[in-house]
């Protein structure tokens, strides 16, 4: 397939498009540093622009049948007015100047696979979220929805996928790359109570539930992307230091967490007990569905 990834050089894109080159499919990257890549393959074209500024790379969007959308600004930062405003303008103005450049098709639409988040839900304490659960009244969740509501604009000219991400477990980046130092040194522990729900999946699992997204064309709206097995915050941890063969006995206390990230604290502290319905009830096979297997994996890499 001819494949159109924006937000290719982050954590997620990188390893993504690796494993669709290795897969054979031809793929097109927007990036703003077209030296970012190097030559990994002469299936990969790098196009120059940014998807907040509509362009000539839109053009090129158009020709393609499937477009994956993964940019976003991050979130961990502390939130005031102006990151809160550039949180939602990344997301929003991004997938509305995408859709945009999505053409008018009779037959054959193209697929678009849009980024959200678990934060679609809001904390959700020990319920179980599924892709027909309703969204959360934070600030997160009023975000993912805007977000999403703009992926729908294409509906009509694209089969559209909304994927809402949990925490993705790799190596070379994302949350488990940023706690391994600490747990290394025997300094890590549970955040808070340690209580609070940990929806995770590894980055192998993410990429390939894309690829099996992409090819299988019945399935459109919400997907949630995350492993069938979630797992608290105080358990997680545990795991993790047994996987390194370190204590865990430290606690980072709740009112530090909100004194250092302020209204960001609720996503470290309240949790979301998220589930992947609709992979499952689609037969894709994870192959971490546990947390100790998928962290032994990473931190065997190497």
């Amino acid at each position: 397939m001819n494949i159109f990834i924006a937000g290719g050089t982050g954590f997620i894109g990188q390893a993504l498009i690796k494993k669709l080159l290795l897969a054979d499919h031809a793929v097109t990257a927007l990036v703003r540093n077209t030296n970012k890549f190097g030559a990994l393959s002469p299936q990969l074209r790098l196009v120059p622009g940014s998807p907040l500024i509509p362009g000539p790379w839109q053009q090129e969007l158009a020709s393609h049948e499937v477009i994956i959308n993964l940019t976003g600004a991050s979130i961990f930062t502390r939130w005031t007015p102006a990151a809160k405003k550039m949180i939602l303008h990344s997301r929003v103005t991004a997938t509305r100047n995408i859709v945009e450049a999505i053409p008018a098709q009779d037959s054959s639409p193209v697929t678009l696979i849009n980024a959200s988040a678990s934060g679609f839900y809001g904390p959700c304490h020990d319920e179980e979220k599924y892709e027909t659960d309703p969204p959360g009244t934070d600030f997160l969740a009023s975000v993912c929805q805007a977000w999403e509501n703009e992926a729908k604009h294409a509906q009509g000219k694209a089969r559209v996928i909304r994927l809402r991400t949990g925490v993705v477990l790799g190596k070379n980046g994302g949350a488990l790359g940023a706690m391994l130092p600490a747990f290394r040194l025997g300094i890590g522990g549970k955040i808070g109570h340690g209580r609070q729900w940990f929806p995770w999946i590894h980055l192998h699992d993410l990429t390939g539930a894309i690829i099996f997204l992409m090819e299988n064309k019945e399935i459109h709206g919400p997907v949630n992307l995350s492993a069938p097995k979630p797992i608290r915050n105080g358990e997680f941890s545990k795991c993790l230091g047994q996987s390194l063969h370190r204590p865990t006995f430290l606690t980072v206390p709740g009112f530090a967490i909100r004194l250092a990230l302020g209204e960001l604290s609720s996503v470290v502290l309240e949790g979301c007990r998220m589930m992947p319905g609709v992979l499952l009830e689609n037969g894709f096979d994870f192959r971490f569905s546990e947390a100790r297997p998928a962290i032994e994996d990473i931190i065997g890499e190497g």
